[in-house]
Parts: structure tokens; sequence; C-alpha cells
């Protein structure tokens, strides 16, 4: 009989011994790494999903770190186990895609190893209940999502990437510690469900502190306003990691900090309108982005801050259920699109939409699985991203949320239409711009896409079990059950989404009359230059990476060069820290 708890230790250290495994193998054996990356990495997804089968509320693993750490403990209630599922098997899928997209590529064993390292970072983050070791946690994914965007290190851009993404997302990383050390000042603990339970124990202007120093961290992380600009500039990594950061792992993580202390912040003024600006800006924001951009994967990553932002939006309303389930759908349907969209660069060599058109003549395989992540991606009914993306919109109305929000949101949906048809035009159909040497799809490419591609089209049904497993062992968070015949009811009969869907038409519509609108081109074209220059938030995010790169280049001076003085000042930094840890013991 299945035990939870070596399921959990056993999804979270399987990828990082896999990842220790295929190092020491080194790269003189390209194939032995390719095959140990799938075992450890499937093995790892099926462990996950064998917890759905036993999971249980409240704390099933504890570890004693003592009186200042407290219990480093891990919990498998709904929000955090079908996120190590989805960290899991997507992560598991990209590495098999990464067998044809990275064949013959130097240093494959950092490559892999990364990846492993990171997929089970973004388990044990979603697993514990320890703020502590969940801000650890948080810091490995940063660190592996800068070696991997970085892969690439003869790059410049790719570098530049890296930089970017990891001083960014330190920004929420102190949000994210200082809701720590307040958590710890105030309640002797770390533990997340004890100050879920009991928020009303700490002063209310204490508790605004977290609450908006978490929404911080959750931004910073999540690409949100105003850090939207670092997640375009990780496309320099390879395609199967921007696949892993977009749908697995990192962003994911800010959405899930968001859901998982809700109940804790909800009554903090101001903080829910604030989560709501928050998810409407970026969607808004990003979708305008899209719809300028050329190149196919920055299309694709303006698309997932978007998507993050209806997600961020119906945290605030309240709808957790509806944030959490167009979560699970969007990881499916970007993983394909980012796989999709990796599979016909790599057989065209070029990520410029300008000099493609007409390729799905020679690649109908990448053509049919991306239109079927596209259809998703624009909420066309039958596919998982309709009935998600739904859910979210009727939460916005139900908790009577400010309406110019809710109608903000619904512009997006069209925007989300406009900017995806457009997408799928310039890659697939027209004319060809320019001689390309097409390469086939490869044989593990496909093995990857087809299962995410059914994904796409069926995950919606499992919308009773997923509802049903986060309203059992979240009872603080008071999700409702929802069955599939309710989910039907509350969509198919609902106004709104009729109103949704001519709206998401007239976006579609849009494009394929573009040459009849040539007056509307002109009066929008000043907003278009400002999404062009990401509405001028590129300058300023520039300006804090160069100033915080400049300051490590001053600080440079402090290292000497000595390592008997560097260890010295290293052993009295360490004695510091740990008689802070005893006074305040």
């Amino acid at each position: 009989m299945l035990q939870i708890e070596p399921l959990v230790l056993l999804t979270i250290l399987l990828p990082w011994v896999g990842a220790i495994v295929v190092w020491l193998i080194g790269d003189r054996n390209e194939k032995i790494q390719h095959l140990f990356s799938i075992v450890f990495s499937v093995t790892a997804a099926l462990s996950a999903i064998a917890m759905l089968r036993v999971y249980k509320s409240g704390t099933i693993l504890s570890f004693s770190m003592g009186a200042s750490y407290g219990d480093f403990s891990f919990i498998t209630d709904g929000l955090g186990l079908f996120l190590s599922v989805v960290a899991t098997v997507i992560g598991s899928l990209a590495i098999i895609f990464s067998v044809d997209y990275m064949k013959g590529s130097a240093q494959l064993g950092r490559y892999y190893s990364f990846v492993l390292f990171f997929i089970g970072s973004m388990v044990g983050l979603v697993l514990t209940s320890n703020l502590l070791l969940m801000f650890i946690f948080w810091e490995i994914t940063a660190l592996c999502s800068y070696a991997l965007i970085s892969f690439h290190n003869d790059d410049p851009k790719a570098v530049a990437g890296g930089m970017k993404a990891l001083i960014m997302t330190q920004i929420g990383g102190l949000g994210l510690l200082l809701g720590a050390v307040l958590l710890y000042a105030y309640s002797g603990s770390f533990d997340i469900n004890i100050f879920i339970s009991n928020p009303a124990l700490f002063p209310s202007n204490i508790l605004a502190i977290m609450a908006f120093g978490f929404l911080i961290a959750a931004a910073a992380k999540s690409a949100q306003f105003p850090f939207q600009t670092w997640l375009p500039d990780a496309m320099e990594a390879p395609s199967p990691i921007s696949a892993l950061i977009h749908a697995a792992t990192m962003v994911n993580a800010g959405v899930y900090l968001l859901a998982r202390f809700f109940p804790a912040f909800k009554d903090v003024p101001g903080w829910t309108l604030s989560v709501m600006i928050v998810g409407m800006l970026s969607a808004l924001m990003a979708a305008l982005m899209a719809l300028v951009s050329t190149d196919l994967k920055r299309v694709l990553a303006y698309s997932t801050v978007s998507q993050l932002g209806f997600m961020v939006y119906a945290v605030g309303a309240g709808g957790i259920l509806a944030s959490q389930f167009h979560l699970m759908s969007h990881s499916i349907f970007k993983a394909l699109l980012f796989l999709a969209a990796g599979a016909v660069i790599h057989s065209v060599g070029t990520r410029d939409m300008r000099e493609m058109g007409g390729l799905g003549k020679d690649l109908p395989f990448a053509r049919m699985v991306f239109i079927i992540g596209s259809l998703a991606l624009a909420g066309i009914p039958v596919f998982n991203g309709f009935w998600s993306k739904e859910l979210i919109l009727e939460a916005g109305l139900e908790h009577g949320n400010p309406i110019w929000i809710y109608i903000i949101m619904l512009i997006v949906t069209g925007l989300t239409a406009l900017y995806t048809i457009r997408c799928v035009w310039l890659v697939f159909y027209g004319d060809r711009k320019t001689e390309l040497h097409i390469h086939p799809v490869g044989k593990n490419m496909k093995i990857a896409l087809i299962p995410l591609a059914f994904g796409a089209i069926t995950t919606w049904l499992l919308i009773g079990p997923f509802s049903r497993m986060m309203s059992n062992s979240l009872p603080v968070h008071q999700i409702k059950d929802l069955s599939l015949a309710g989910l039907f009811e509350h969509v198919i009969l609902a106004p709104a989404t009729w109103v949704t869907l001519a709206i998401i038409g007239l976006g579609i519509m849009t494009w394929f009359g573009r040459d009849s609108l040539t007056g509307v081109r002109k009066f929008f074209s000043p907003l278009g230059k400002l999404a062009e220059a990401s509405f001028c938030f590129e300058t300023i995010n520039k300006l804090v990476v160069h100033t915080t790169n400049n300051l490590g280049e001053r600080l440079r001076i402090t290292q000497s060069g000595k390592l008997n003085w560097n260890v010295f000042f290293i052993l009295i930094g360490l004695v510091g820290v740990f008689a802070l840890l005893l006074v305040g013991a």
C-alpha cells in the first residue's frame, strides 16, 4: 500500500539525486545523460501523481531543526500537491523534448543538472509549511533560473537576461524574507498553517507590512507589474527551459504564494484591491506588448505575463479555485505552445516571425499542436483555457469587485484572441517571407508534445476531483466543491460567458479585417509605440539592474584575493549570525 511520507521525499529528492548523477556522468556519454535525466524526472513525476491517491491534510513530515529554525515540515494539501504534479510532469516532458533539442550541445551535464535541481526545488517550495524553508527553496529556484537562462554563457544577451532575472526576482525574495522574519518575531515559529489560521494574533500594521511584502514578492517572481520586463528577456534560454519557467516552475511560485496566504491577508485594508489592480495592469500591458512583438518566443512570454495577471486578479477577487484551475490549464497549454515554438525554431533556425510564413505546409505536426495550444490560450470553447478563464471572470463578478477592473479584463480577452491569431497566422499561414532550410520535428519532440495537446483539450474534465481536493484539504480557504455538471451550469448559463465569447470573436475578426481598419490602427499607433518600448518600464528596470551591478563592482574591493583573509571574514560573519540566533533563542 502506498504511503504518503516516502512519496513526498521521493518527489523532492529524486530530481536532486538525478542532478548529481547526471553531473558525475560527465559529457563524455551524451546518450546516458539523456537516459538518466529522463528516468529520474519521469520517476519523480510518477511519485507526484501517486500522491494524489493518498494525500492527507495537515503535516505529513517534520524534521526538528532546533529552537531557532523550528520544524522543517511538509504538507500535501491540494494547493501544493497539484503544483508538485505540474512541476514534475511538465518538467519531465521538457526533458524528453530536450533529447532532440539539445542533441550535440556542449555542457549537457550542466544543463540537465540545473533542470532537475530546478524541478526538485519547486516541489519543495510548494510542499513545505515552514516559511523559512520556503524562502530557501524560493532562492534556489532563482539560482536555477539564472543558470539556465544564461546557459549559453558565450551569448551576451543570454548572460544579461539571466542577471536581470536574478536581480529583479531578488527584490521579491526580500519581501518574502521580511515576512518570514516578522512571522518568527511575533509568533516564535515559521509555521505557515499556524499563521494562516490565526492572523488576528498579529498587530494590524505588522499584518499589513507582511501582506504587501508578499505581494511584492509574488509580483517579482511571477513577472507582474511593475517587474514584468525580466520574463521576455529570459527568452534567451533554450526553448525547453522557457517552457519549464513559464509553465511548471518559477513564475507559478508567485501566484501560489498569494493563494496560500489569501485567508491571512484578505481583510487587510486595500490588499485585495491592490492584488486585482496588479493583475489587471499586468494582463493589459502584456497583451498590448504581445500584439506588437515580432519575436515568437517573446510573444509567448508576454502572453504568460498576461495570463498570470488573470490568476493574480482572481486571487484578489477571492476566486482561489478559479485562479488555481487556470494555473493548471495554463501550465499545459503554455508548455505546449513553448515546446511547439521550440520545435519550429529548431527546424527553421529563427525566432523572427517576419521571416516565417506558410510553415504549416512543411511542419504540419507543429502547426497542429501549436493551434491546439493557441485555441486554449484564446479561450475558445471545449479547450481547457476557456473553462478556467470563464471561472476567473465569473469570480470577478460574483464577489462584487470594481466593475471597471472587470471590464478591462474583458477587453484583455479580446486582445488575447487578437495577438494569438496574429502569431498563428504569421508563423504558419500566408506567404513565405524568406528562404528557410527546414528540418523535420524530432521523434522525442513529438512524444513530449502529444500528451500536452491531449491535456489542452481534456483537463477541464478534472474540475470535480480538482475542486474536491482543494475544498477538502484547505478548509480555511473556504473553497467550494464544483462538479462537472456545476461547471457547465456555472459557465454555459452565465450571460457574461456569451459577452466574453463575443469579445473574443471580435478580436479574431479584427485580425482578418485589419486591412480595412487603417484609421483605427493610426489612432492607436502611439499606444503601439509605447508597448514596443515596454511602457518605459524597461528603462526603469535597466537602471535598477545597472545600479545593482555597479554596486557589486564597487564591493569587489573587499575581496583581496587572499584566501586566508576571505576565510577569516566568512568565519567572523558566521559567528555574528550564530550569536544573533542564540540571543533570539
